[in-house]
């Protein structure tokens, strides 16, 4: 069995159709993950304690997302030595900038490294996590070598009409 190295959570299973899009790069990727609901406010407990067990568990990376207030992603900085990558997941009002401001204004002492907002910053979210646990597993930097390589491919020289 694969050894989880990534943490997905995220506040609400409404944040799921986003936080989707990490879960499919690491499944490119060949990268093992676990997904939870752990919400700041909701469940203050099981965020405690995700993040208090997250590095003795073997987590080396949290993609965390959270809409709204999103709290999540700075709290989960607060509670683990896990590099935490925050996901603001579009909101009905502030069309996720209101996510966007709450995850990328951390106080000194609690760096997270904040994505665009919605399912392009979750898929980056994968990325930047494969690349993180890249550094130190050379068949993933292959594969996430490849991936690009295949991305780039996948772009044509000229525009087609269709």
């Amino acid at each position: 069995m694969t050894e989880v190295k990534v943490g997905i959570i995220m506040g609400s299973q409404s944040d799921w159709s986003t936080m989707r899009e990490a879960a499919q790069i690491l499944d490119e990727l060949g990268v093992a993950y676990e997904t939870k609901i752990v919400s700041a406010h909701r469940t203050p407990d099981r965020l405690w304690d995700y993040g208090k067990t997250a590095a003795g568990r073997g987590l080396q990376v949290i993609i965390a997302g959270a809409g709204g207030a999103a709290h999540l992603p700075g709290m989960m900085a607060s509670k683990t030595r896990v590099p935490v990558i925050g996901v603001p997941v579009q909101t009905r009002a502030l069309s996720g900038v209101d996510s966007l401001y709450s995850i990328v204004q951390m106080p000194r002492g609690f760096p997270v490294a904040t994505m665009a907002i919605g399912g392009a910053g979750a898929a980056n979210a994968g990325l930047m996590a494969a690349a993180i646990l890249a550094n130190g597993d050379a068949d993933l930097a292959t594969r996430l070598d490849d991936w690009r390589i295949a991305l780039s491919a996948s772009i044509p020289d000229e525009p087609t009409d269709d």
